[in-house]
């Protein structure tokens, strides 16, 4: 019989002292359900602790985790990212930014959106600590499709033209607005050295 220590639930269901999309947080036994059943609770119907839902949390923890090549394409596939950079102090900023992935380089360039100026707080951050994170997402009310992406990265500026025609290219070529009119730079070349990502 399994431990109700050890059920897990999926998204929409509480059971057994865990809920959430896979394992967010405990639950006392007495709003876990009933004697190890778990409540939909879409509908707050119960079911047994037999039922198909009773997973091992390693096994369902490790169906959830992202393949290096799949957190690529799902970043790949995601219309703006999320870049976070820190200052020298370690002060965290976090911009949302219009990007284009090649293998393990992700490139972000400064455009002509609106900006009060050219030298922007990201670029400040990355000449003084080069380390940065980048995020992708998919939330929607139907929680078997949620999913997010990290890369950790170390980011080059650069400001050359020959060094900024290539990523531009790709910018280019994602994005139409950049079709008409391309970003002048600098260009963010962000170099990837850890994926990670969840899939519900």
């Amino acid at each position: 019989m399994t431990n109700p220590s050890q059920v897990v639930s999926l998204a929409g269901f509480e059971c057994a002292g865990l809920r959430g999309p896979g394992v967010v947080g405990a639950l006392p036994r007495s709003e876990a359900g009933r004697g190890g059943e778990c409540q939909d609770f879409e509908t707050g119907s119960l079911h047994g602790r037999h039922t198909s839902l009773t997973l091992r949390p390693h096994d369902r923890l490790q169906s959830m985790r992202l393949t290096e090549d799949a957190a690529r394409a799902r970043l790949a596939s995601a219309p703006v990212m999320r870049l976070a950079t820190a200052d020298a102090t370690g002060r965290p900023h976090l911009v949302v930014a219009a990007f284009a992935v090649e293998g393990d380089r992700i490139y972000t360039a400064v455009d002509a959106k609106p900006k009060r100026t050219r030298d922007l707080k990201r670029l400040r951050n990355l000449r003084a600590n080069p380390r940065a994170a980048v995020l992708a997402d998919h939330y929607e009310d139907d929680w078997t499709r949620l999913w997010w992406v990290r890369a950790d990265a170390t980011a080059e500026i650069l400001t050359e033209p020959d060094a900024m025609a290539h990523p531009i290219a790709l910018l280019r070529e994602r994005y139409e607005q950049y079709r008409a009119n391309p970003p002048e730079g600098p260009v963010i070349a962000l170099t990837v050295e850890r994926w990670t990502g969840w899939s519900a």
